[in-house]
């Protein structure tokens, strides 16, 4: 149980603080409601393009980085789908400097030409070094396009393409900037050995003064229902044969979400799970197989992806995948084995509530997507879930004519 208080500026701006005396260090975590879900379809990438640029620095602090570091932090930032996230962590002392240099930069970033080609050198580099030169880097990308036709979750935080960060024009990211980087799109949550009422009154001091923006957001599109099998294959210079599946679920909010989250741990969560114990170390077809779910905002999926050995042939994989599934339908999971991964995952829960940086993230998290209380409720939501209920799900969902998936195959392989 973590326990908070939440506050409210008149400008928009949601302020969580979690109080922990059981360090010196303070955690600063700054959740934006934008993500690749809110670009524009001809300039995809744009979310994490500009998440590079939030380091150019700030009229009053154009050596952000420096002036963390010299006050013994650390700090960060990552985008997905649904939203960027900044986040640092420093002696409890340097409260204020963190919440000066994010205020900062919130309402008065450096944005210019050098800065933009800059941080564009940066995404390009990254675009080819992470997703196309990187054996299997660019195929879960290749597995959302199979599985989304009409939502932007088809594609990924990267962007479709490496023209279309070629083509971000400073207007471009001065509008995104001045829309989305505004503190009635944004959630700061505060961790560590600090008072509340101090804590608030300082940020007071530093964002009540940023104005808020209006906000205009990308039509919501509805994903199609998928009538049937999808499959796409790509051959690449890769190790070995690979393949990726995916099955839509509901969203991170929605009650189906542990069952969903449960499922994958019981098929591919470790090396005890059902998938990795059957066709890697009992059939050896496959050198790994794993199972996951991506928890997204908007309908998700459920992953199963792996390494196919050498002379196997794709056909004997997904045969022997099915078999379990449709055991899992037919015969339903023990409660033994469902306690097990329902420990797994409390153990995971409570080890990450002992860390100050991912309460702070957490809680800004559960705020963005819900009510910052669902943290609370978590826990209680898996605890609750019965083997039955697993099993009429994956009954549900867990189909053929859901499934889409992706062969990759060795370059010279011969296999189809």
């Amino acid at each position: 149980m973590i326990k908070y208080k939440k506050y409210h500026l008149d400008n928009g701006l949601r302020v969580i603080i979690h109080k922990d005396k059981s360090t010196p260090i303070v955690a600063v975590n700054l959740a934006f409601d934008v993500g690749a879900r809110d670009e524009d379809p001809n300039i995809t990438g744009l979310a994490h393009y500009f998440e590079h640029l939030m380091f150019s620095g700030s009229k009053n602090a154009p050596d952000y980085d420096v002036q963390v570091q010299n006050a013994g932090g650390q700090n960060n930032a990552f985008t997905t789908n649904d939203y960027t996230n900044y986040y640092l962590t420093l002696p409890k002392n340097n409260l204020e400097l963190a919440l000066w240099l994010e205020a900062d930069r919130m309402f008065q970033l450096n944005l210019d030409e050098k800065s933009l080609e800059v941080q564009r050198q940066v995404v390009i580099e990254e675009f080819k070094q992470r997703y196309l030169n990187q054996p299997y880097g660019n195929n879960l990308a290749q597995l959302r396009k199979i599985t989304y036709k009409d939502h932007p979750y088809k594609w990924a935080t990267i962007g479709q393409d490496i023209s279309h960060i070629e083509k971000v024009t400073l207007k471009d990211a001065m509008d995104f900037y001045k829309q989305f980087y505004a503190p009635n799109n944004c959630i700061l949550s505060i961790c560590g050995d600090v008072d509340y009422e101090k804590t608030f009154n300082m940020v007071k001091k530093w964002f009540a003064d940023i104005p808020p923006s209006t906000i205009s957001r990308q039509p919501k599109i509805q994903e199609r229902e998928q009538k049937g099998p999808r499959a796409e294959k790509v051959e690449e210079p890769v190790p070995l044969n690979a393949f990726l599946w995916s099955f839509k679920i509901g969203k991170r909010t929605d009650s189906e979400f542990p069952l969903a989250d449960l499922t994958s741990d019981i098929l591919g969560r470790d090396e005890s799970s059902l998938l990795h114990q059957k066709l890697a170390v009992e059939l050896k077809l496959v050198s790994n197989i794993s199972a996951y779910v991506t928890g997204d905002r908007g309908p998700g999926m459920l992953v199963i992806s792996g390494k196919v050995n050498d002379g196997v042939e794709f056909e004997q994989v997904e045969k022997e995948i099915w078999k379990i599934i449709n055991e899992l339908k037919e015969v339903g999971i023990s409660n033994e084995n469902l306690l097990k991964v329902k420990n797994k995952f409390e153990t995971a829960h409570v080890y990450g509530e002992m860390n100050v940086m991912n309460k702070a993230m957490n809680l800004g998290y559960a705020e963005l997507c819900n009510d910052v209380e669902d943290i609370n409720r978590e826990l209680l939501n898996y605890q609750a879930v019965k083997a039955q209920e697993i099993q009429i799900w994956v009954q549900e969902k867990l189909t053929e004519n859901a499934q889409s998936k992706l062969h990759v195959i060795k370059t010279g392989n011969g296999q189809k």
